[in-house]
């Protein structure tokens, strides 16, 4: 079993930045990757970005790509997201998740572990 646990959402203005983290706790693997997702009321749920478990290997949705960073502490067991240049369409609840799987998996469905999730609101 995994416990994750996010903290760091809040209001922000759109252009500010925020940090997200995610506390991770239980038997974890070295085939573990982290993901990130968000879901906006009346929408699916989204990836927004997955790291691998040493860290050195990262992607991104399109969407969020070259404003967003993933980065993890194995040594303090957090993951990071940190979000820059927010737009009001960031405004979602912003999930971290496990996938036992050594690859990069980019729907919810194949994340095994989920935190309770925080909420970030970016108004214009």
């Amino acid at each position: 079993q995994v416990q994750l646990v996010e903290s760091g959402g809040g209001l922000v203005q759109a252009g500010d930045s925020l940090r997200l983290s995610c506390a991770v706790s239980g038997r974890t693997f070295s085939s573990d990757t982290m993901g990130w997702f968000r879901q906006a009321p009346g929408k699916e749920r989204e990836f927004v970005g997955v790291i691998s478990w040493s860290g050195g290997t990262t992607d991104y949705a399109d969407s969020v790509k070259g404003r967003f960073t993933i980065s993890k502490d194995n040594a303090k067991n957090m993951v990071y997201l940190q979000m820059n240049s927010l737009k009001p369409e960031d405004t979602a609840v912003y999930y971290c998740a496990c996938d036992r799987s050594y690859r990069f998996h980019y729907v919810a469905r194949e994340y095994d572990y989920w935190g309770q999730g925080t909420q970030v609101t970016v108004s214009s």
